[in-house]
């Protein structure tokens, strides 16, 4: 195998060179305040982020230092209105944030991400006291979110779980269950859990409730009754922290319904991960974007039978068809967080803006390895950390077989024949 062409250090300026001139991704229509909260938060990606993120993911550590930045650039309190001291942004806004963090190391979007969801089904669904108590600490990053539906023996089919409060008299309930792929489990500090109640509802969607639970960070029995176990080994989305949740006898107040009422969990969890997707979208976007930074500065550096690999008609083809694909995904992206932000429906446009982003970014990714070649393989390239990173968008917030079905659903139901 010959040599690399350029040095660790000089990659980096070559990637920065690209990312300066390169137009993919752009977004049109933005505000002035918008416009500058994006090039803050690329300048922080650049600087504080690209920089140690591979050294970081290899090792499985959580960039605590770079989730400090993000509380110091508020990011935490992007889309939490203005009232309760966050920015009071758009989600357009929060997923184009989403695209440049992914960008530059997807783990640290996911941080963000659980966090968002909570955020908003409170905002959306809480009761004025929950609002109230949660969304200013929320705002600052003192109180961080993450949220949990899936349990070992089930995955998307959520009217599966088995997780159960039953009500211990009139003003408390016990939780006893287990829970499974809690991202920040053991780093955030407000878990937004999906269980069964018996309310008297027909059908198995309608007598599921959310609760609030407030809990210190940690592993190991952080509360009496609630244990979270040790983490998650993963192939790749490291740094971040995937966890289970084991409730068993676990007392919490009434007053820790999301919404105050009881059997309304499933709709505010479907609305939370309707915005989620958004969020997956966007991070396949920033994922597809990178390695296509990666692979089209490779390719003008690395020499193979006396020219550039980029003017060899294989990789240029390979180059055209990342480029579209990056540029794509993006514009599906803005389009199903902008009908979001209209107050529409866009249960369609999510679904299809994550299974396309998913779909093209395992695919840009996958050529821009090829490009690389056997460096590709190497863990000194980043491409190789991105290689193990794109899967879990194909799977995360609903398969893509699961969106399929959803996007297939909604099209019938628009083109019903009369």
């Amino acid at each position: 195998m010959a040599a690399p062409p350029v040095l660790v250090a000089d990659r980096q300026l070559v990637d920065e060179r690209v990312v300066t001139l390169a137009p993919l991704c752009e977004t049109e229509g933005l505000t002035d305040i918008q416009t500058e909260i994006l090039k803050t938060v690329r300048a922080f990606v650049d600087k504080e982020i690209l920089p140690v993120a591979t050294e970081l993911e290899h090792a499985d550590e959580y960039p605590t230092q770079i989730v400090e930045g993000i509380k110091e650039l508020g990011l935490f309190g992007l889309t939490i209105p203005e009232e309760y001291g966050g920015l009071g942004e758009s989600l357009l806004t929060y997923a184009l944030a989403v695209e440049e963090l992914a960008r530059g190391w997807m783990s640290i979007s996911g941080i963000i991400n659980t966090h968002f969801i909570v955020a908003y089904m409170l905002v959306q669904h809480g009761t004025d006291a929950q609002r109230h108590e949660l969304l200013p600490r929320m705002a600052t990053g003192e109180l961080r979110g993450s949220f949990s539906m899936s349990e070992p023996g089930c995955g998307s089919d959520v009217a599966a779980i088995r997780t159960r409060a039953v009500a211990a008299g009139d003003s408390s309930y016990v939780i006893d269950g287990e829970k499974m792929w809690i991202t920040n489990g053991s780093t955030a500090n407000l878990l937004t859990v999906l269980v069964k109640t018996d309310v008297g509802a027909e059908g198995a969607h309608r007598n599921m409730s959310a609760f609030l639970v407030e809990k210190p960070p940690g592993l190991g029995e952080v509360l009496p009754g609630l244990t979270i176990p040790a983490k998650i080994e993963k192939m790749g989305y490291k740094g971040v922290d995937s966890t289970g949740a084991v409730f068993e006898g676990f007392e919490i107040g009434a007053g820790a319904i999301l919404g105050g009422e009881p059997g309304r969990g499933f709709y505010q969890m479907m609305d939370g991960v309707e915005v989620g997707r958004v969020n997956v979208a966007a991070r396949g976007c920033g994922v597809a974007w990178r390695a296509f930074e990666l692979g089209v500065g490779y390719a003008q550096q690395r020499e193979a039978f006396g020219k550039k690999i980029a003017e060899h008609q294989a990789v240029l083809f390979r180059i055209a068809e990342m480029g579209t694909k990056v540029e794509a995904a993006h514009q599906m992206m803005v389009r199903a967080a902008r009908r979001k932000d209209s107050g529409e429906r866009n249960d369609l446009e999510a679904g299809m803006a994550k299974y396309l982003a998913a779909e093209y970014c395992s695919q840009v990714v996958e050529d821009s390895f090829r490009i690389h070649g056997g460096y590709g393989f190497s863990k000194e390239y980043e491409i190789e950390r991105l290689y193990r990173e794109a899967p879990m968008l194909l799977i995360g917030e609903g398969t893509a077989d699961i969106q399929r079905m959803i996007i297939g659903r909604r099209l019938l139901e628009d083109y019903k024949l009369s």
